[in-house]
């Protein structure tokens, strides 16, 4: 008999998050009832913590988060970094230097904070992802001349780089198979796509997975007794980690393939159908 779900992670784009990057009534009323019978709600993001909305999650009953694909694990509302494995500016700056030659957009994840190059600024606009997601970067944001220069300076650890790529008329993403290559030739990090075509990376052997297994830890409870959703490429480890995995009718193929079940798309409350249907 399969045992009892204690703790339910949810990824937040493209899962918890509509596309409009709100969390539908329906999604609501169900995390807070599984809150309110003692199942611990996480979240599970490639956000930093600056990009939770922490006042209506910690409303909903949930407590804890996963942030930047693993490489930290917060308590809500209160921000107290339970566990971090960030990237020490000699590890993340000469790779940060390398991809500041390239027009590209992109985000350092530190303290929970984003810090982006001030040259990205202008162009948020023209990356090819929802509005919503475009209001959301220039609102967290704080641009700096030099990124690689600025974390040196300050002599701070980096949980996680992402970089969006500008889209080109024929279809394809300025850079983008350059940058991966560039990438792939770093055994010291891991790297991956969080969507939108983006590639996010993080010390080498950070995932949502290995995040889960630590909050576990934290919180005493089985690995057998978790449920995770999610949508892109940072949600399969995660989903393969927890006893119950499940994507959204709107994941990707591959991550449909590894799950234990497919739930309603983003836009119809999969969350809540997920919830109801092993949780509550």
């Amino acid at each position: 008999m399969k045992q009892p779900v204690s703790l339910i992670a949810l990824d937040m784009d493209g899962t918890l998050f509509n596309g409009q990057s709100e969390i539908s009534k329906e999604d609501q009323d169900a995390i807070r009832e599984a809150s309110s019978r003692g199942i611990h709600v996480a979240i599970s993001t490639g956000r930093p913590y600056a990009g939770l909305p922490v006042t209506l999650l910690s409303g909903l009953g949930v407590s804890y988060a996963i942030t930047s694909n693993g490489a930290a694990v917060y308590h809500l509302p209160d921000r107290l970094c339970i566990h971090e494995s960030a990237m020490e500016p000699a590890l993340v700056c000469p790779i940060i230097e390398e991809l500041q030659k390239k027009s590209i957009h992109m985000d350092a994840f530190i303290n929970g904070d984003g810090f982006s190059q001030r040259s990205c600024e202008g162009k948020i606009d023209c990356l090819d992802m929802p509005t919503s997601i475009k209001r959301y970067i220039h609102r967290t944001r704080t641009f700096t001349d030099d990124l690689a220069a600025y974390i040196r300076v300050h002599n701070l650890n980096v949980q996680k780089m992402t970089l969006n790529f500008y889209p080109q008329e024929d279809g394809t993403f300025l850079y983008r198979d350059e940058v991966m290559q560039i990438l792939s030739e770093h055994p010291e990090i891991t790297f991956l796509s969080g969507g939108y075509h983006n590639l996010e990376f993080t010390r080498a052997g950070v995932t949502k997975g290995n995040g889960l297994t630590l909050l576990c830890s934290h919180l005493g409870v089985d690995i057998e007794e978790t449920l995770a959703c999610g949508d892109t490429q940072n949600d399969i480890d995660i989903l393969k980690t927890a006893a119950i995995g499940v994507a959204m009718e709107n994941a990707l193929p591959e991550v449909k393939e590894i799950a234990d079940f497919v739930t309603r798309s983003n836009e119809n409350s999969g969350v809540a159908h997920a919830i109801r249907t092993f949780a509550l």
